[in-house]
């Protein structure tokens, strides 16, 4: 109940915030009425003797990596004999797009806020006989009610850094409580799982490591009818060499575009690619491109991979303004660079994407969210850490310059991302084993 309070005063406090997002053209919060409330659509309900699962991850890359996983779960029950339906919810608007693209309409739904009252009501319209939490969702009356029901709760691809520690450590006790309602922790490291272990109270929730999910969550296949539709769509040609700067935050998308202009006249087959973290910022870049002069184009006004080619072939940048499809521009890659880690604040995001398909990746020094996978790219000599505006450029020119550097650095990338999958189909493999038998 005292939770319910605190949680109260501090939605009360954030509503002007929240009409503001709304009201100012930034990206509003997602469907702030029904998470507060729970009162998300009824779902389908499951025939006999089908078993549901509930995903819930907070932004498009949890919800891109929760239904390759859902996907092999269904494949493994299928094997098994077994019936599992999934649905999914997300926290952000984008997340639940791509979740209604995933999972379908009336699969996906808005996670409630953490009131007991909103919980509860979600979970009768859900009726779960699971939930799995991505990477370190642990939210107090959610595990409370979901315990209270009976309801398996795991937490699949679970990280927790060294900061996140940090923080838990000064509120140990509640931790420890929500750690107690987890039935089981499957960790990417091991040393995610040291750091989970050293709260989960003694006899307490199960925890075991698999691996990064996040190694079988890409894709790598240039030659799939989504990447080649892409570039058809955007009109590159194969000799072009394609510099995408992708997950950009302020001010990446100028740096990437100094890095592009520095080369631009030497290399006249170099294109540029941005595709920003959160679409809604794109007004805000197309004014940082028409002020530089280059020629450009929206993704968005090249029409559908299946209508007529509208590219403008004078155009050699490209500015995506849609969402979800930044796992298949990447495949239209030879240099890369990953956002998110030259602002110093957000801490990296998935570099794993552009290395699986082999191209020469770099990124920025701030990459707390991916220290793992960072680690194992740079022990295999397979990416490139930029400093700066300044380096980034120099990365592209030595990309383009120094015969076969590319070449290399993308080949060492795709061979490890291929030596690290199978995490997956282990993670679905534990989670079945606490799916409980369907109850009447």
């Amino acid at each position: 109940m005292l939770l319910n309070v605190v949680y109260l005063i501090a939605f009360v406090f954030l509503l002007p915030w929240v009409a503001w997002r709304k009201l100012s053209g930034g990206r509003p919060v997602a469907a702030p009425w029904t998470r507060f409330t729970g009162g998300i659509p009824p779902l389908p309900i499951c025939d006999a003797g089908v078993s549901r699962i509930w995903f819930h991850g907070v932004s498009v890359g949890e919800v891109q990596l929760l239904s390759v996983l859902a996907a092999e779960i269904r494949r493994q029950a299928d094997a098994a004999g077994r019936s599992v339906d999934c649905v999914i919810s997300s926290s952000t608007t984008t997340g639940l797009d791509v979740a209604a693209k995933r999972f379908g309409d009336d699969r996906a739904f808005p996670c409630p806020l953490d009131f007991t009252w909103a919980v509860n009501r979600a979970l009768d319209r859900v009726r779960p006989d699971l939930l799995v939490l991505g990477e370190l969702e642990l939210w107090p009356n959610l595990l409370a009610c979901a315990h209270a029901r009976g309801i398996p709760v795991v937490v699949a691809n679970a990280r927790m850094s060294e900061t996140s520690a940090q923080g838990y450590g000064r509120i140990r006790p509640l931790v420890r409580r929500m750690l107690a309602k987890v039935s089981l922790v499957i960790a990417r490291s091991q040393e995610d799982a040291d750091r989970f272990t050293s709260f989960a109270p003694p006899g307490g929730c199960d925890v075991i490591v698999t691996g990064s999910m996040k190694f079988d969550g890409v894709k790598g296949d240039r030659r799939v009818t989504e990447v080649t539709k892409l570039r058809d769509l955007a009109g590159f040609r194969d000799d072009d060499v394609v510099f995408l700067a992708g997950s950009t935050q302020a001010p990446e998308e100028q740096l990437a575009l100094d890095a592009f202009a520095a080369a631009a006249t030497r290399h006249p087959r170099l294109r540029l690619v941005i595709v920003p973290r959160h679409v809604e910022r794109t007004p805000e870049i197309v004014a940082l491109l028409d002020r530089s002069g280059v020629r450009w184009q929206l993704r968005s006004r090249l029409g559908s991979p299946d209508g007529p080619l509208l590219a403008d072939p004078e155009a050699r940048v490209l500015l995506v303004d849609t969402t979800g499809e930044l796992g298949w521009w990447w495949g239209t890659a030879r240099i890369a660079f990953v956002g998110g880690s030259l602002d110093g604040k957000r801490g990296g995001q998935n570099m794993l994407e552009p290395a699986a398909y082999g191209a020469a990746i770099s990124f920025g020094p701030s990459t707390r969210n991916f220290r793992d996978e960072v680690r194992r790219l740079l022990a295999a000599d397979a990416a490139v850490v930029v400093a700066d505006g300044p380096a980034l450029t120099a990365f592209v020119q030595k990309c383009l310059d120094t015969e076969g550097f590319a070449t290399d650095l993308g080949h060492r990338a795709a061979d490890l991302v291929a030596s690290q999958r199978g995490s997956t189909a282990a993670t679905a493999g534990a989670i079945l084993r606490k799916l409980p038998a369907k109850r009447p």
